[in-house]
């Protein structure tokens, strides 16, 4: 199977040698990588066209794009840039650059996939340094494929339409692969260091953007009130709870593009509700 792997990069010198030394020693390593630098003023293009002049594999782009932050559609953005420059693959991944891989990781990938023909959607688990260890990265449920890692199956990346360019786009995209029939998975044993955890720098208006997309993918007021409670409790914050309510109602009255048909919505609002019924 062939594996290619972008990694969208904005100002990541401080991690990205370390990201690209996980990359260079797997057992098994991808047939491509592409670090897409996405407007850098640091020393990111430089560190990725070191590793490409040393690994014919590793390729190197650069994008320009506007200056302001705009939270998911920019990274979505960036990955479709490099997507765009990918050769043949069966296998596509999606990686941030302030990740730190096992070695065995694509390995092991290779294999759950070669094994079940139903997989869509694969990944390790994501950990956070914390006084001196490394702990689970406390944000989301263990089966959850989280952004930073996302390895997708072709047929599943292309039966779900690609990447949502916006906030939310590595949830909908996983239970999309579900709407589908595809089988999504997270592997216990691959713990992959994650060296800025997830939230650093959030501001106000992104919390309130995640409220947006649980709009835009259609969750009902009380659906959407539960998750925001969930997310507040995860990151014990209880002002992110009024911050992503206020985010989804805000976009009741926006209405923004949806990301999934009423038929996706229905079964994603299902699905949500017999999660939390499993729990009760």
């Amino acid at each position: 199977m062939k594996l290619s792997v972008i990694i969208p990069a904005h100002n990541e010198a401080d991690h990205l040698t370390s990201c690209l030394d996980s990359f260079v020693n797997q057992s098994t390593p991808p047939d491509e990588l592409i670090v897409v630098d996405d407007n850098s003023s640091d020393n990111t293009f430089k560190i990725a066209s070191q590793f490409a002049q040393k690994n014919t594999w590793i390729q190197v782009l650069q994008r320009k794009s506007s200056e302001g932050h705009i939270p998911g559609k920019k990274v979505v953005d960036t990955f479709n840039f490099g997507l765009d420059h990918a050769s043949e693959f069966d296998l596509i991944g999606k990686f941030d650059a302030d990740i730190i891989l096992p070695p065995n990781y694509f390995e092991l990938m290779l294999n759950h996939f070669q094994n079940n023909h139903k997989l869509g959607m694969c990944s390790g688990l994501l950990y956070v340094e914390k006084n001196a260890s490394w702990i689970y990265e406390n944000i989301s449920n263990k089966d959850h494929i989280r952004g930073p890692i996302k390895l997708y199956h072709k047929a599943c990346f292309e039966k779900i339409g690609g990447l949502r360019p916006g906030v939310g786009w590595d949830t909908v995209d996983e239970l999309l692969a579900q709407y589908h029939g595809f089988d999504t998975w997270t592997i216990p044993s691959l713990k992959v260091k994650h060296l800025r955890p997830t939230g650093h720098g959030y501001t106000v208006k992104k919390w309130q953007n995640k409220g947006e997309a649980l709009y835009k993918m259609r969750y009902g007021i009380v659906l959407a009130k539960l998750t925001a409670l969930k997310m507040a409790w995860q990151a014990q914050n209880p002002v992110l709870y009024l911050q992503i309510v206020l985010g989804f109602v805000g976009a009741i009255f926006r209405k923004p593009q949806r990301f999934v048909s009423p038929e996706e919505g229905s079964f994603i609002r299902k699905l949500r509700w017999k999660g939390i019924r499993a729990k009760l």
